[in-house]
């Protein structure tokens, strides 16, 4: 069973600059990720269109911020993100990770405001895409539309795999989910399928997956122990992809 791990307006409060867009959608190395996927020569140059500004957003700044203005969508063309909403107790709760190629500000379609923060684990840069003109175009361009329902779709899925992790696995499981996750996606996107480095830190994974940090690191040293990893500090090396898998797939009997 392959689990769903669930992986953005500027404000005065928001870090990054405005560039002008350097690389058309038609000649983007992560069209087929993104909202362009099924798009002729034309509809491309159109939706090129509206994506005029690129942004970027250096490591530790947001990109949007909880109860900011909704009003566009980033297509993450570099770097990594993380979402997360702040808790009771003060802390931050991950609500997923974000790469190349994915959309961040979904979240804000619904109510006109975003729910959660946006923060760089990287240095990045997105694509800022206007909703209410990305609304227009997708009105006549059926494959836009479709391709816009089907990342909406996407996302509806990670979370439910978010919530099949917490609520049915054990430690082990839920870090082997996650891994196994972050290698596929890595995958699609023309890196290693057994080689990453970690953008985000071991609290982070923790906060993620429902997890304290010593028992995230007693889990990655036990997956060394057992020659399933091989673990220098963020350089992780799957040995044994197929143990996480058995690990998950026994999660789901």
């Amino acid at each position: 069973m392959n689990v769903p791990i669930h992986p953005d307006v500027p404000t005065s409060s928001c870090a990054g600059a405005l560039e002008p867009l350097k690389v058309a959608c038609a000649s983007c190395n992560l069209r087929e990720l993104c909202l362009p996927v099924g798009l002729t020569p034309t509809d491309l140059q159109r939706l090129d269109g509206l994506v005029e500004k690129r942004r970027s957003v250096p490591r530790g700044e947001h990109l949007f911020r909880n109860g900011d203005r909704f009003e566009a969508l980033y297509a993450v063309r570099t770097g990594f993100f993380k979402t997360c909403v702040g808790s009771e107790d003060g802390r931050d709760q991950v609500t997923g990770f974000q790469m190349a190629g994915e959309l961040l500000g979904l979240d804000g379609i619904s109510s006109d405001q975003h729910h959660c923060d946006a923060v760089a684990l990287e240095d990045s840069s997105v694509c800022v895409i206007q909703y209410r003109d990305l609304e227009e175009l997708s009105r006549e361009f059926t494959v836009l539309q479709h391709q816009f329902h089907k990342i909406m779709s996407r996302e509806i899925v990670r979370d439910h795999g978010v919530m099949l992790l917490l609520g049915n696995m054990r430690a082990e499981e839920r870090l082997a989910a996650f891994l196994l996750n972050l290698t596929q996606r890595l995958q699609a996107r023309g890196f290693s399928a057994s080689s990453l480095v970690l953008r985000m830190t071991r609290e982070e994974i923790g906060s993620y997956l429902g997890l304290k940090l010593e028992t995230v690191s007693r889990t990655f040293s036990k997956f060394q122990e057992d020659g399933v990893l091989d673990v220098k500090q963020r350089q992780i090396t799957v040995l044994d992809p197929q143990a996480l898998q058995r690990l998950i797939s026994n999660a789901a009997c």
